[in-house]
């Protein structure tokens, strides 16, 4: 049985989702209402993955058997046929992988509705709106050769919360959380909704930013 979800990775993950459907201009203004709203339009979105994971796995299976037949009657040879088998292999992978997420999304969903896993989404989705330009101002000091507009918004808002969990909550609220955890848990987040190799632009940034805070913090006074 896979280990349950703790509550505040499924918090950031319910405020990856909710930061997608804010409106810049929206952002300075948002009532405790409206932060409820969204996260609860986030939980409907992960529902709905549900249904379209068991989709994708159930076509990747029918692919890869097809791909099996098409190896077992169509081939020419033995290198062919090996070729084939393999793609068919990996497809199925493909399947098991989507259905293992599959899997974990009621117990997700349901665990989003608990109250400590809203409180700390809200958290995450009021401290990044609030204090947006600082923190993009951080991410965009740590980029190499790059700006922050130029990444996929999804890469952006991963950014926005781990440099807020980093820098901003231990000061602002009742949270905190350790600077390793947090680039840890970006990293897992980018491994799940960004492009193949954004995990790794966001963990070298998140380590210069790392270094940024440490330094200023070693500083005289």
């Amino acid at each position: 049985m896979p280990a349950r979800k703790q509550p505040r990775r499924i918090a950031r993950e319910l405020a990856l989702l909710s930061l997608s459907q804010i409106n810049v201009e929206d952002s300075e203004d948002l009532s405790e209402q409206k932060l409820n709203d969204l996260v609860l339009a986030a939980i409907r979105t992960l529902t709905t993955e549900l249904q379209d994971a068991l989709e994708a796995a159930s076509a990747e299976v029918r692919r890869g058997g097809d791909r099996l037949l098409t190896s077992e009657t169509r081939s020419s040879d033995v290198r062919s046929a090996k070729a084939m088998v393999q793609e068919a292999l990996e497809l199925a992978q493909t399947a098991i992988n989507r259905l293992g997420d599959a899997v974990e999304l009621p117990e997700f969903v349901q665990l989003a509705n608990q109250y400590e896993v809203r409180e700390y989404a809200i958290e995450l989705i009021s401290t990044v709106s609030r204090r947006q330009t600082e923190i993009d101002n951080m991410i965009n000091g740590a980029i190499v050769n790059w700006q922050l507009s130029r990444l996929p918004k999804i890469d952006q808002d991963i950014l926005r919360i781990a440099v807020a969990e980093m820098w901003l909550l231990g000061l602002d609220s009742k949270f905190t959380v350790n600077v390793k955890f947090a680039i840890n848990e970006a990293v897992e987040l980018a491994k799940r909704y960004s492009e193949s190799e954004g995990y790794r632009l966001i963990n070298g940034v998140l380590r210069r930013v790392s270094e940024k805070l440490k330094t200023e913090a070693q500083a005289p006074l």
